[in-house]
């Protein structure tokens, strides 16, 4: 009995760095969640997070480009979905699915819809010969338990009364329980539902539910399911998975995740950030730049391999003019924008407590005249008047850098300005401002964008001779910079640079917003 109640508790299905790419575009990156056997485990996210992604490499529609997804059967068997074909999954692993869209034989009765998801069985009971037409040997018996079988589901279905009649007939709310109940004739051991609830009243969606729980007490299988229908999530579910943009940004019991701020932006949004942050910001961090860079078709899937007509790169952005890819919309993700809202306040606080020297080091610094010569206001006001005087003279601190040198003693202000340290890339041949006060169209080389042209402009980089004499430790700063993994060198800059910087280009300020 313990280890049965053990076994329950062990991951009926693993989900390991799951990614899958079409081409360039990136649907999801680096996934990884578990669902328990026996337990609903619901998968949610804003439309187009990429949830019916994950179900299609699940169910094998899709043939994920990294990652394991291990399905453990009752009787200790592991299985390696992601090395199956799509009809094995079903036979052999034991999932089964419904879909988005109700794929129900409208013209058959309910039974009939029921007893064609047991062919399988009926076949084998045949011996795939006539004996199924003469109704001899094993194939009746067979064909009994079938039936019986229907019957069953179409009564925990509640749909027993209707049983001949075209289920094309049915309400729209009983056509999804009867798929569900088609789904569950093939014995299955997980049971993947994308959005069973949708379009549903509450009437129907009480209906579902109490299916659902019913399944999960009394058949011992687990449920996987896609849903936006938050009131079946929080009332069914025992584990929620959140995610965004293709990765997972919560995962936890539903009350956990119904009060975690990421999960609450991603679905409800959250204001934009300031317009300037906004015009250099593309999307997540994290995988922006993946997404900005050329398809890898060494590690990526075939153009085919999301079977569907014709290539999936020809339906997704490509580069602009200039080279630079931006597939994603400005700060489109909100979980992200929480996160770096968070880390500024706790910056932020730092600064403060950085900024509340003890009093001890406040009658020093009194009684020092050195330190008069970067404020004076300190060494002849009291304490409680030094705090007012320290803030304009930290932010004027960048634009007075050669007055601020022989201040060194001056602790106080290198740590009002953290960030403004470790913006500061090892460059060796930076400008404070443009030769002939024009730059360079940075934007003529392949892989600097309007974006990154801004950026390498705010740190001193504004002509091509510049980035043609880059050495391994300016192309590091810059990578580092511009949070680029071995970009620079694979697109040639420097020898872009050097061709760019014999013609003499330069760029011309009425096509600074890349107008075509």
């Amino acid at each position: 009995m313990v280890e049965a109640q053990q076994s329950m508790k062990d991951p009926i299905l693993k989900v390991e760095h799951l990614s899958m790419k079409f081409g360039g575009l990136i649907a999801i990156g680096d996934l990884s969640f578990e669902a328990k056997r026996g337990d609903i485990t619901a998968l949610i996210g804003p439309n187009g997070a990429g949830k019916t992604t994950v179900f299609n490499c699940i169910t094998g529609f899709y043939k994920p480009s990294e990652g394991m997804i291990t399905l453990t059967r009752q009787n200790g068997e592991q299985l390696l979905l992601e090395r199956m074909p799509d009809f094995r999954i079903t036979a052999k692993a034991k999932v089964a699915r419904t879909f988005q869209n109700i794929r129900l034989f409208s013209g058959m009765t309910l039974l009939e819809n029921l007893l064609v998801a047991q062919h399988n069985k009926l076949m084998l009971a045949s011996g795939f010969t006539v004996l199924g037409l003469l109704g001899l040997g094993t194939y009746r018996q067979a064909s009994d338990e079938s039936v019986e079988l229907a019957k069953f589901w179409l009564e925990k279905a509640n749909l027993i009364d209707r049983a001949d009649d075209p289920a094309g007939d049915l309400p729209y709310g009983a056509q999804r329980r009867l798929e569900i109940a088609r789904a569950m004739c093939t014995g299955p051991e997980l049971l993947c539902l994308d959005e069973p609830a949708a379009g549903l009243n509450p009437r129907e969606s009480a209906a579902l539910n109490e299916l659902l729980i019913d399944i999960k007490e009394h058949s011992g299988t687990s449920i996987l399911l896609i849903e936006h229908d938050m009131s079946v999530v929080m009332q069914i579910s025992d584990h929620v998975v959140v995610l965004e943009y293709g990765r997972k940004i919560s995962d936890g019991d539903p009350t956990s995740v119904k009060n975690d701020p990421r999960v609450i932006a991603a679905y409800l949004g959250v204001d934009d950030e300031e317009v300037e942050e906004v015009l250099v910001e593309v999307g997540d961090e994290q995988v922006i730049e993946q997404l900005d860079a050329e398809p890898d078709r060494a590690h990526g899937p075939g153009d085919s391999s999301s079977m569907m007509a014709g290539s999936v790169s020809d339906t997704i952005a490509h580069s602009d003019d200039y080279g630079e890819r931006v597939t994603v919309s400005r700060s489109a993700s909100k979980a992200d924008q929480v996160d770096r809202r968070a880390a500024r306040a706790s910056e932020a606080a730092s600064q403060a407590a950085a900024k509340t020297a003890p009093t001890a080091k406040k009658a020093s610094a009194k009684a020092s005249p050195a330190y008069g010569l970067t404020g004076t206001a300190k060494s002849d006001r009291p304490a409680g008047m030094a705090k007012p005087a320290a803030r304009p003279v930290a932010k004027s601190a960048p634009a007075k850098s050669a007055v601020a040198k022989p201040a060194a003693p001056a602790k106080s202000k290198a740590e009002a300005k953290p960030v403004a340290a470790k913006k500061a890339p090892a460059l060796s041949n930076t400008l404070a401002a443009p030769r002939g006060g024009k730059a360079d169209r940075l934007i003529l080389i392949k892989g600097i964008g309007p974006v990154n042209e801004k950026k390498l402009n705010e740190h001193g980089i504004f002509h091509f001779d510049q980035i043609a004499a880059w050495k391994k430790a300016d192309i590091a700063a810059a990578e580092a910079y511009l949070a680029f993994d071995g970009r620079i060198e694979r697109e040639d800059w420097m020898g872009q640079a050097k061709v760019l910087a014999k013609q003499g280009a330069t760029k011309p300020a009425a096509k600074r917003g890349g107008s075509k």
